[in-house]
């Protein structure tokens, strides 16, 4: 019996139709966190990042997925310690986290032949935060320590209990304030709850409170978001002792150090050269990104920051 040509063709294309939804299952099914990029503008990645550092990677993810249109990138918020984790068990190769790796760090990458890249691509600064009716929102270093530590529990003007509320465990919040004050244990009036939104939405509805956030939540005042976190607290303006002035955490005083509670904004790399994730780094520390770092009211690692200062003639 002859065999129909148009027959055959019909059933080639079944065929390469299947391997089409075989393979395109396989990448469905994929974790996202693994997923090898193409090119520096086309492809999916994974992505951990600090989650005291979500508002500006919103942006910047949307900035760059709309830029490149067939690039995809997948982000998870997390604490600092899982995603150090995260990252050392190979689950995902670019991650944001507070600070570089340590020597010891590093060491033990290298030892597993783990090429790793770091790059800093902005400043960025720890904020404490108030209900509007504390009036207590001047304070020295010496001032914060002796709250953190427990060594000093009522409020002055409020005659309240200080209660102290952070991110949650093992957060850069969390790391920084144990770093700062040399806490060895936590004391009974500092609690976690699971996110800087909630830490700002607990001082709001809380007299007494004293709220630990990263300072991009309540930074970018062009953001219709941030707009609504700053409404119902107060800064607290903070002098490095009782000789000195007492500064806002602004980029400005960041920038000068004037603001004593810094820190720093790092991505971390190990994906190939030619990926995606190099992309984004790229972009990151270009001048797109950096751009989107100064319009966040952070200090950029690169572009220059302007200081302008205003005298008032008397």
């Amino acid at each position: 019996m002859p065999i129909n040509p148009s027959s055959k063709t019909m059933d080639y294309r079944k065929i390469i139709y299947c391997v089409i939804l075989i393979l395109s299952s396989c990448n469905n099914n994929e974790n996202p966190l693994s997923y090898g990029a193409d090119t520096h503008s086309r492809g999916k990645m994974g992505f951990l990042v600090e989650e005291s550092f979500k508002p500006l990677f919103e942006t910047s993810i949307y900035t760059f997925e709309s830029q490149y249109p067939k690039a995809h990138i997948q982000v998870k918020y997390a604490s600092e310690r899982e995603i150090i984790d995260a990252f050392f068990k190979d689950s995902v190769k670019t991650i944001c986290i507070s600070r570089d790796f340590t020597t010891l760090e590093k060491a033990k990458l290298k030892k597993n032949h783990v090429e790793v890249r770091s790059d800093k691509i902005a400043e960025d600064a720890v904020a404490l935060i108030l209900h509007p009716t504390n009036p207590d929102s001047l304070m020295t270093i010496a001032q914060i320590k002796a709250i953190i530590r427990g060594e000093k529990t009522v409020w002055t003007g409020l005659k309240t209990k200080i209660n102290i509320v952070f991110d949650k465990q093992n957060s850069a919040n969390f790391y920084y304030l144990k770093n700062f004050c040399d806490l060895n244990k936590l004391p009974v009036n500092l609690f976690a709850v699971n996110s800087n939104e909630e830490v700002i939405n607990y001082v709001k509805q809380n007299k007494n409170a004293l709220g630990i956030i990263g300072l991009n939540w309540i930074s970018d005042s062009d953001d219709f978001d941030t707009l609504g976190f700053v409404s119902g607290i107060n800064v607290v303006a903070i002098a490095k002792d009782d000789k000195s002035d007492f500064f806002k955490p602004h980029a400005g005083y960041i920038y000068t150090k004037e603001y004593p509670l810094n820190r720093e904004v790092w991505l971390i790399n190990k994906a190939k050269k030619s990926g995606i994730n190099t992309g984004f780094v790229l972009f990151m520390k270009g001048d797109k990104g950096q751009l989107i770092v100064q319009k966040s009211a952070l200090v950029p690692a690169s572009a220059p920051v302007r200081l302008i200062q205003l005298i008032t003639e008397e």
